[in-house]
């Protein structure tokens, strides 16, 4: 009888953890996944698939029956992420559609397995390319452009176009993925917001992001608004212009913010120092273009940033004159930069998380 009544109590047990995992999850359950289905096509999460490691865990390719590519994300039982960002993921991406965002095939829960199934993008992420000084030689002005203007469609979909308004809160070159046509998707929604359509701002004490890429605003005050995923987007364009990271930019020998070196040639007239030499002789007009678009998007007062709907109108040449940036926000040109994921609590204590750090392999 006590052995009957632990089996009771720990089965009970279970479906209550289950239930409360799964809790708002029923209305994407046609999207569920059996875990047998997707252990066969990663051939048992086999090492041979294995094609990255985050904060989340591993990330694995797989082949469905159908013949159809996928990546799958295993959540791992020591993941600093859990069942909140793993439920955020599946309600939100669930939802969007738009050809510069990964599409979410479905999910898996199971027990103790959580996974996340995506479409299978081929070109691995942003990263991986413009800040290797080999690769980059292969990704022209034209794909740069490009990719550019994708993630700012993805991004104004994100704020404005969608049934959604979803603030990203962790822009960064390694949340980007690219497909086959070297095509943009933002990716890694786990750390997303979404808000009501007509609610413009909010505020956190959970602060998740990347040092470097984060608005000044948010890392320092808790405040995150679709202006917050304006500032890290800039930061993306002085980034695929340059060839170099936000917070290990080296000017020679010398060691600098980007935002202040691409300030300091902008205002001396020297821009050309801020573009990478791989992409000299290119169109220079269409450069200098995005370098203002770029700092305008990190002006330190959130005012004074565009809206993603202003910022494409710039890109394609339809608002003319573009606005003269002024000085970008400053308050990361301390020793403080740090390119970890970090997370506030209401202490203000700061945690390390690698939630949305990913080794650099196709997704």
């Amino acid at each position: 009888m006590l052995i009957i009544s632990i089996c009771i109590f720990l089965r009970m047990r279970k479906s209550k953890d289950n239930f409360e995992t799964v809790e708002g999850i029923q209305s994407v359950e046609s999207l569920r996944y059996d875990f047998s289905t997707i252990r066969a096509a990663t051939n048992n999460f086999s090492d041979a698939n294995k094609l990255g490691k985050g904060g989340f865990g591993i990330v694995y390719k797989g082949n469905l029956l159908n013949g159809q590519e996928i990546a799958v994300k295993r959540l791992s039982r020591n993941s600093q992420q859990g069942d909140f960002e793993f439920k955020n993921e599946v309600l939100l991406v669930a939802k969007l559609q738009h050809r510069n965002l990964v599409k979410l095939l479905g999910f898996c829960l199971e027990g103790i397995e959580r996974l996340l199934i995506y479409e299978f993008v081929p070109n691995r992420s942003l990263d991986y390319y413009i800040f290797d000084p080999m690769k980059r030689e292969h990704i022209n002005w034209e794909r740069r452009y490009k990719i550019i203007k994708g993630i700012a469609r993805g991004l104004l979909y994100l704020h404005e176009d969608s049934r959604l308004r979803i603030i990203h809160r962790d822009l960064k070159a390694s949340n980007i993925l690219l497909d086959a046509e070297m095509n943009s998707k933002i990716s890694d929604f786990g750390m997303a917001k979404m808000f009501v359509l007509d609610q413009t701002e909010g505020n956190t004490n959970r602060i998740v992001g990347t040092y470097g890429y984060m608005a000044p605003e948010y890392a320092m005050l808790g405040q995150f608004s679709i202006k917050s995923d304006v500032f890290s987007y800039g930061v993306l364009i002085l980034e695929v212009l340059s060839g170099q990271k936000i917070t290990h930019f080296h000017d020679g020998e010398n060691s600098e913010y980007l935002l202040s070196f691409a300030w300091k040639n902008w205002r001396e007239e020297t821009t050309s120092n801020l573009i990478d030499p791989t992409l000299r002789g290119g169109p220079i007009t269409e450069m200098l273009r995005c370098i203002k678009i770029g700092l305008l998007c990190v002006q330190e007062n959130v005012s004074d940033r565009p809206s993603m709907t202003f910022v494409i109108l710039m890109l394609n040449g339809n608002l003319d004159p573009i606005p003269t940036p002024t000085q970008p926000a400053s308050f990361m040109q301390s020793n403080i930069v740090s390119s970890t994921l970090v997370q506030n609590d209401k202490s203000s204590s700061i945690a390390n998380n690698e939630a949305s750090i990913t080794e650099l392999c196709p997704r």
